[in-house]
């Protein structure tokens, strides 16, 4: 499943950038339009990144990657290291670097942060539109002197999860498999962020999480860590071996038997 693609077009911000979005819709097969005026999602190439756009009132702004300023940029200087919980759950240690299989890689924060902390993470992205946030967001981070070295760390292929998962070889297979689905949606009346909002519209539920875990627990070698909303039920299946709750988020984690 790789979302519904019907509504979204491709776009430019202006003509020194339509040529690139041209290629950007030929290669996801996607419409282009000069100036969209419907209402719906958006693959726009501005001047100097790729967005997804929502058109429409009450819409929010736009979406892209960026591994070099804002809050990534921060978290890469002030995130405390292996001391964070993604860390812990991973089972990053000073002396022991684990491979991990991102398979639900999304915008590539959480594999940004383990590559960071020097794991090689190979990431997983079933939307192409998706994939497309991600690569331009990869191939920027490529251009600066810090980021570099990171990004060289993550690599991304574009594909069902349980069905790359399962026809890994042996020796493809990770130390640790690291899944992010989709979470439940709220039931308060406040709004999810914004890139939440957009990706439902782009992708729609994750309704294939237990199948997912059970693949991740095939292919792992020594663990499986699933990202949660701190309040919110496990997915069905076997019980996690430990969990490292913080303040709004959860892992949890099924360690591989020997």
């Amino acid at each position: 499943m790789v979302g519904n693609l019907n509504n979204v077009i491709v776009t430019a911000v202006d003509d020194s950038r339509v040529s690139g979005a041209q290629a950007i819709a030929e290669r996801l097969v996607l419409p282009f339009a000069a100036e969209p005026n419907e209402s719906g999602l958006v693959l726009r190439l501005a001047a100097e990144r790729l967005e997804l756009v929502q058109i429409g009132p009450d819409a929010p702004g736009p979406v892209y990657v960026d591994f070099i300023e804002g809050a990534m940029g921060h978290r890469r200087r002030f995130g405390g290291g292996r001391g964070q919980l993604v860390a812990k759950a991973v089972g990053v240690k000073k002396d022991k670097i684990p491979t991990v299989i991102d398979a639900t890689a999304g915008l590539g924060r959480d594999a940004f942060v383990l590559a960071k902390l020097g794991c090689q993470v190979q990431m997983i992205e079933r939307s192409p539109v998706v994939a497309e946030l991600l690569s331009d967001g990869m191939r920027r981070a490529e251009k600066d002197d810090e980021v570099r070295e990171i990004v060289a760390r993550m690599s991304l292929v574009v594909a069902d999860a349980c069905r790359y998962l399962a026809e890994l070889g042996e020796a493809e297979r990770p130390d640790v498999v690291y899944v992010d689905p989709m979470h439940p949606e709220r039931t308060k009346a406040a709004m999810v962020k914004k890139e939440m909002q957009l990706f439902r519209a782009l992708v729609g539920a994750d309704e294939d999480d237990a199948t997912l875990l059970q693949a991740a627990l095939n292919a792992a070698r020594k663990r499986v860590v699933v990202k949660r909303p701190r309040k919110s039920e496990a997915i069905p299946g076997p019980k996690p071996s430990l969990v490292y709750e913080g303040k709004s988020t959860r892992f949890d984690v099924y360690l591989i038997s020997a």
